[in-house]
């Protein structure tokens, strides 16, 4: 029979760091607090999941964003400013990295569930191999384990590219894209795994794409609630996901569900 061997899990607001804030908190520092330009939490959280630098130049390209540049500094925002603005955002996120490594709820279970049916753990990330120096080993820490972990560093590009899938596949040995399940939080994550030609899962509870706290979820009316995460499942099937699962509980029914697709072609 053949099925799914391999999934491969983004890091934050997928497995940890409930909502995706610590990259939030640290581009709102560098934007709002060092560069006076106003960004909303919408504008800082859309281009989540991308390779870091490369997020800052998409903040940056936003029509009210590079207008509010122009006006301020009276020039076109260019390279020189992204490196500054990088390295400013690398300081403040190391500073915080620590405090957003808690396991996302349901994540240790379920992937400790698909381990026992021969699954492989991959993973993917925005971050670089230096930040993932902190994450890694602290989320360890508190339980959270993968079998390989991937960064963009090195690779011809990252998300929504789809080396870092290809790059998992080869360091697991994983033989075909049919066997393997990316799963994600952000548009990005869900571009990679379809750019990739891989099954593309999204995960709404916890996600960057909702964008709250778990307290804040566990105090929303319902029908607020279910209206949020009607948005981010729409806006991830428009991404091009297999699924969209509202957490990561449901993810071992996915699969069975794909490996039974797999053996009907």
């Amino acid at each position: 029979m053949n099925k799914i061997s391999c999934i491969i899990m983004d890091w934050a607001g997928t497995a940890i760091d409930f909502g995706c804030f610590a990259p939030l908190h640290a581009f709102l520092k560098v934007f709002s607090d060092e560069k006076n330009l106003a960004i909303t939490y919408r504008q800082a959280r859309e281009p989540m999941g991308l390779l870091k630098i490369d997020h800052i130049r998409a903040i940056l390209s936003m029509p009210e964003v590079s207008g509010q540049f122009e006006t301020r500094y009276q020039r076109a925002w260019n390279e020189t400013d992204v490196n500054e603005m990088y390295a400013s955002f690398e300081k403040h996120l190391f500073a915080s990295l620590t405090d957003f490594t808690e396991p996302i709820p349901g994540v240790i279970e379920t992937l400790d569930l698909l381990r026992k049916e021969g699954i492989k753990i991959g993973s993917t990330t925005g971050y670089t191999g230096k930040m993932m120096e902190i994450v890694q080993p602290e989320a360890a820490k508190k339980g959270y384990r993968v079998d390989n972990l991937v960064t963009p560093d090195g690779l011809p590009a990252g998300r929504p590219a789809p080396y870092m899938v290809y790059k998992n596949m080869i360091d697991l040995g994983i033989p075909s894209i049919d066997q393997v399940v990316k799963v994600g939080d952000t548009i990005a994550d869900i571009r990679e795994g379809v750019n990739a030609q891989v099954w593309s899962v999204g995960i709404i509870t916890g996600s960057n794409e909702m964008g709250i706290t778990e307290e804040e979820m566990k105090n929303l009316p319902s029908r607020e609630l279910e209206k949020m995460k009607e948005e981010v499942r729409r806006n991830m099937i428009g991404a091009g996901a297999d699924y969209v699962l509202d957490t990561i509980y449901e993810l071992p029914a996915c699969i069975e569900s794909i490996n039974l697709l797999i053996n009907k072609k």
